[in-house]
């Protein structure tokens, strides 16, 4: 990914934060000679280094993924900067974003080692009041549709997490940006306004 300086993320505990936040990931690989993605859920294990899903038995992508480097990105908030909000008109658009990229190898999983990364899913995204309670699930009904799916692990070699912000700007701008995109009904926008005032806080 391309970073200039100013907006590499070197802390690599907010860029698993990113992870964990922004889960819903995109997986590339090579199938059959011709790059390939998969949107797909993954959970995070910080301590072993591991990034754990799985694929849909019918996606041919698993058949030749696990000899490969592989790609995870994961997509932060994000939103476009407009140059009216700015003191001046000789400025240009933009677009700011948090991102996080994750390179390693794949490698196939099953049994018990599945089941958990399944179980750990489910925790994760269920309410703790669900109705759907993973130790009440019948055993015998998670063989049966575990039967349509192929989980895998992927061994985390390399990290990158770019959070574009508007370093490069001044903070009078920065407070100018902040004011329209807290003024926002998006979600994204007021994210990213939250975190353009980490930024200002530590220009101060």
């Amino acid at each position: 990914m391309y970073i200039p300086k100013h907006f590499k993320i070197k802390n690599e505990e907010v860029i698993y934060d990113i992870i964990e936040e922004n889960s819903f990931a995109v997986l590339f690989s090579q199938h059959q000679g011709h790059p390939y993605a998969t949107h797909l859920p993954l959970t995070l294990d910080r301590e072993e280094g591991y990034l754990y899903g799985h694929f849909a038995k019918p996606n041919k992508q698993w058949e030749d993924i696990e000899d490969q480097k592989v790609l995870a990105v994961f997509q932060g908030p994000h939103c476009y900067i407009s140059s009216s909000w700015y003191e001046t008109n000789k400025a240009v658009p933009t677009w700011n974003y948090l991102a996080a990229h994750v390179y390693g190898r794949v490698e196939i999983i099953d049994g018990e080692e599945m089941m958990n990364s399944l179980k750990q899913m489910v925790l994760k995204y269920e309410d703790p009041d669900s109705s759907y309670q993973w130790y009440q699930l019948d055993t015998h009904f998670l063989d049966g549709q575990a039967k349509g799916i192929v989980g895998f692990k992927l061994k985390i070699d390399n990290i990158e997490g770019k959070a574009k912000l508007s370093q490069n700007h001044s903070a009078d701008r920065l407070k100018l940006v902040i004011s329209q995109l807290e003024q926002s009904t998006s979600e994204d926008e007021r994210e990213i306004a939250s975190h353009m005032k980490t930024i200002l806080e530590k220009k101060a």
